[in-house]
């Protein structure tokens, strides 16, 4: 049984998907991994809707989200998150092959912890993960939480 919270890959692509779970894998990276295929599937999961009602209510310690999907877009999703009481202090890790300048800014913008154009280097990729869930929990959660 696996005690830590996952980490959900919000991703259209299957070449990029098997390479982001070996790259985990490769990593031991003990957090299960929860891949959807689009915004709304996504959002469905986040929300415990469909498919994903009877999951645990635990949130995913981080989303890593493409930008560019179908049915509801990555930065979409993000904007929906931010603005959701319950899902708005998961962090977000735009995780995309877009380099389009006006994708990078909406994506700040709308509220996105960091911006990873791949192909990444995965070490330091999961550092850096490891320090936004840090940083992100001490800026955003309130003391009496």
């Amino acid at each position: 049984m696996n005690l830590l919270r996952p980490i959900l890959l919000v991703e259209d692509d299957e070449r990029d998907i098997d390479l982001t779970l070996k790259a985990f894998q490769r990593s031991q990276v003990a957090n299960a991994i929860q891949v959807v295929r689009n915004g709304e599937e996504a959002f469905s999961y986040l929300r415990r809707t469909g498919a994903y009602a009877t999951r645990k209510a635990e949130h995913p310690v981080v989303v890593l989200l493409d930008v560019k999907m179908p049915k509801m877009d990555g930065l979409e999703l993000l904007g929906e998150l931010r603005k959701d009481a319950q899902l708005r202090l998961i962090p977000v890790v735009l995780l995309t092959s877009s380099r389009e300048r006006q994708d990078v800014r909406e994506g700040y913008r709308r509220g996105a912890n960091a911006y990873v154009v791949k192909p990444v280097k995965f070490t330091e990729f999961l550092e850096a993960i490891k320090y936004l869930g840090a940083f992100w929990t001490v800026l955003n959660v309130p003391p009496e939480f």
